[in-house]
């Protein structure tokens, strides 16, 4: 499994923006799919963002127009920039890596998990 460590989460208000990054242990970066997920209290963790080893991205409907997900494999690090932030976006942002998934958008696609970061948007 790769270990993954998140930051940049924080408080913003609503329409303001916040990038979340991920970084990865692994020397074999370049071929991991990324995914973002989130978990809002006493709800399902759900499918956000990713990107494939391939760097195709795919976003949840209440992310497109709003969030980009990015890649750098030079620094084992993967970008979910948030914009347009509204304050059904609080909740806990996960990053998961798995190598060669086609399509990201289940959290059972992934074995390896961040300890996630939280963010809060207020209204």
């Amino acid at each position: 499994q790769v270990q993954l460590v998140e930051s940049g989460g924080g408080l913003v208000q609503a329409g303001g923006s916040l990038r979340v990054s991920c970084a990865a242990s692994t020397r074999a970066f370049s071929s991991y799919t990324m995914g973002w997920f989130r978990q809002a209290p006493g709800k399902e963790r759900e499918f956000v963002a990713g990107i494939s080893w391939r760097d195709n991205t795919y976003y949840a409907d209440s992310a497109k127009g709003r969030f980009t997900v990015s890649r750098d494999n030079a620094k084992n690090t993967v970008f979910l920039q948030m914009n347009s932030l509204k304050p059904e976006d609080t909740a806990v942002y996960y990053c998961a890596a798995q190598r060669y998934i086609v399509v990201p958008s289940r959290t059972t696609q992934f074995n390896s998990w961040g300890q996630g970061t939280q963010v809060t948007v207020s209204s």
